[in-house]
């Protein structure tokens, strides 16, 4: 609901949203109607009763049978009308249907732990199919949380030693923020995360390939995106240029470098040369390739070297797919730009803008699922 562009409250994506907004409305516009009345009438009597003026006091009523059952039947009914559609959807609320897909969470301080049936775990993100009645079963694992979903208008308290439980049916596609709604410490007000909703074909793909936006990714697949992350194939091509030798078809052959040794190109040879490649100079080439030494993590050497030895076969995955290039100057300058996410995952070298801050004043938070660096 929004007034001039102002939104009045989150916007309404579950089955609660308009039976809930409706009772509240309602019970908003009989508080103004009844305040302005009583507010009315007392400053109406306190002006035309007050001492001096010229009001007839020769005959004081103190009884009148129609307005006294007039202000008492007219407010119990009110008063009743609200009750039923209030405890009908109380009721609603708290009877999750049989058929309702269970998801478990867990609150701690100061995080939400969520787990899928087939075992896809999640922190601070909540994914669900639309239109699909969703249960969720809740446990505290330190102090009183509530689990709260502003769009969805549902809340509920996450306690210690007891399950308890919410459930919704998602109904428009999107993110949506959710909070704890209960103070627990310190750090709670970073105790928040969002539910993403999903088509019901996104939702079953999504969580068929383990919670990840696309499916994971080998170690030549990895290696493929380092390899044109950090820049290697803007000088390391098919053939052998003036820039650089070519790595196609290198594993296992013999190098021959500028003081007239020779190596095997194994894998040893292959991490050194990544790594600190003036140890070893090829023949006919100076030293032009940037140092990775500090720059790259092991498990990115480790994926190189796996892409690299399948450079040139059949089997090697495509170079350029789906990678954003990096210079390899901005990369060894120790710039980290940004690349898409698996959901709710972290991949090396890059943070995830929706996440809390991992450090506050020098000490580590547990409220996000975020990268703290390429190291860590």
């Amino acid at each position: 609901m929004q007034f001039n562009n102002f939104p009045l409250s989150p916007p309404r994506a579950s089955n609660f949203a308009q039976e809930y907004d409706a009772i509240f409305y309602a019970l908003v516009a009989l508080t103004v109607f009844f305040t302005l009345v009583v507010g009315v009438a007392v400053i109406f009597f306190a002006v035309r009763y007050k001492k001096g003026t010229r009001a007839d006091r020769s005959r004081p009523m103190y009884e009148n049978l129609f307005l006294e059952l007039t202000w008492t039947i007219v407010p119990l009914v009110i008063g009743l009308v609200m009750f039923y559609f209030g405890t009908s959807l109380y009721v609603k609320m708290r009877t999750p249907p049989k058929n309702a897909t269970e998801i478990f969470v867990i609150g701690k301080q100061w995080m939400w732990h969520v787990q899928h049936g087939n075992g896809v775990r999640e922190n601070n993100t909540l994914h669900v199919p639309a239109g699909v009645p969703i249960k969720l079963t809740m446990i505290s694992q330190d102090v009183l949380h509530a689990f709260y979903i502003p769009a969805f208008r549902v809340q509920e308290h996450v306690v210690p030693g007891r399950y308890t439980q919410l459930w919704f049916t998602p109904t428009e596609i999107g993110e949506y923020h959710l909070f704890c709604n209960m103070y627990c410490g310190t750090q709670h007000s970073e105790m928040g995360g969002k539910v993403v909703v999903m088509s019901p074909k996104d939702f079953a793909s999504w969580l068929s390939e383990g919670g990840q936006s696309s499916a994971p990714l080998s170690m030549e697949q990895a290696g493929a995106k380092v390899y044109n992350k950090v820049g290697c194939a803007n000088c390391h091509g098919a053939e052998d240029t003036l820039r650089a030798p070519s790595l196609y078809g290198i594993y296992n052959k013999r190098r021959t470098f500028a003081d007239g040794t020779s190596l095997i190109a194994d894998e040893e040879y292959l991490r050194s040369s990544i790594l600190r490649p003036y140890d070893h100079i090829t023949s006919g080439y100076g030293q032009t390739m940037p140092v990775y030494e500090g720059q790259v993590t092991e498990e990115d050497v480790l994926n190189l070297v796996a892409y690299i030895k399948v450079l040139g076969t059949s089997t090697a995955p495509p170079p350029t797919s789906n990678i954003n290039r990096h210079s390899a100057s901005a990369v060894a300058s120790g710039t980290n730009e940004s690349t898409s996410l698996a959901t709710n995952a972290v991949q090396a070298n890059t943070d995830d803008p929706d996440a809390s801050p991992t450090r506050r004043t020098g000490s580590p938070a547990v409220g996000a699922v975020a990268a703290e660096g390429r190291n860590r």
